[in-house]
């Protein structure tokens, strides 16, 4: 295996697991090792209900994301979203466009097809989901979360031919599920901002994709029961040692799939934000009990995807 070890070290990839845990040279652009994400903030008032919850636990929240699309906001609701994100300095990422999960065809129903759950279904799709983002971007959002490779790639080229703002941070979901380190590298030259690696990852395993690649990675420490219901709170300390720089995600398991959230599932959604702030209040005294010196960023830090009010 040395001569396979050495082609992928000579590709600037790791030639094997990272099993001494070396501590991440990387970090945010502000210095920082690591940012806390709240997702599944599905509307205005778990917005608020999050905002609310942190006040009480003195916690910054650096990032809400969302799952249940742009195409399910309304201008009012995304607006009103991208005000009091705005008005705490906190970057709001949105999920983009249609996906294969919500649509007519069976493969995703299948045992074997559930991979496809986060792609785009042929040309109609992939238009619905780009209108989906320039949409979002005139109302001032500038981030966007992204769950499929050909996506990704053309909003990219969209930032790059001016046609999306610059500063736009395209996050990627945990359905792309790119796990090894050559993987991982790809979705960053592709133009991924940031990357929400697989839940089931050992500690060695995220020390090498940290070796592969500079971009920021978000990591579930709580994980939502669909992908896996792990609570690794315990391990805060050294994913921010060895990943950084790092979002770390607070899930939450024991609560329902939402998606696509409503109105007919509001106080579910705020219940469910308020006790991930709760869960991220005891992630991160764990975090300043074993690591305290552990850096973290302001509000409005550089790099943030804070939403433009009155963009448009």
């Amino acid at each position: 295996m040395r001569e396979t070890r050495d082609f992928l070290e000579k590709l600037g990839l790791p030639g094997s697991e990272a099993n001494h845990l070396p501590d991440s040279p990387v970090r945010f652009p502000d210095g920082a090792q690591y940012r806390v994400e709240i997702p599944s903030v599905e509307g205005p008032r778990a917005l608020e209900a999050v905002l609310e919850e942190a006040g009480r636990y003195g916690l910054y929240i650096h990032r809400v994301s969302q799952g249940s699309g742009v195409m399910l906001l309304t201008d009012a609701e995304i607006e009103e979203m991208v005000r009091l994100c705005a008005g705490q300095g906190m970057e709001l990422s949105l999920f983009v466009g249609p996906r294969a999960s919500w649509d007519i065809g069976s493969q995703v129903s299948t045992q074997a097809g559930k991979g496809i759950a986060g792609k785009l279904r042929g040309a109609d799709q992939l238009v619905y989901a780009i209108e989906d983002a320039k949409r979002a971007c005139a109302l001032g959002v500038r981030g966007l979360l992204v769950a499929d490779e050909g996506l990704l790639w053309v909003l990219d080229e969209m930032k790059k031919a001016g046609e999306l703002p610059a500063e736009l941070v395209l996050k990627i979901s945990v359905q792309m599920v790119a796990a090894n380190p050559a993987a991982l590298k790809v979705m960053e030259n592709l133009g991924a901002g940031t990357y929400n690696i697989p839940t089931d990852l050992t500690l060695p395993q995220i020390a090498s994709l940290r070796q592969a690649a500079k971009l920021p990675l978000d990591i579930y420490v709580e994980a939502p029961d669909d992908f896996g219901g792990f609570v690794r709170h315990y391990e805060i300390p050294e994913l921010v040692r060895v990943a950084a720089p790092v979002y770390v995600k607070f899930g939450l398991r024991n609560a329902p799939n939402i998606y696509p959230s409503g109105s007919h599932l509001e106080a579910t959604a705020i219940a469910l934000s308020r006790e991930r702030v709760r869960r991220a209040a005891l992630g991160l005294q764990m975090l300043k009990r074993y690591y305290p010196q552990a850096v973290t960023s302001g509000p409005g830090a550089a790099g943030l995807a804070v939403p433009v009010v009155n963009a448009s």
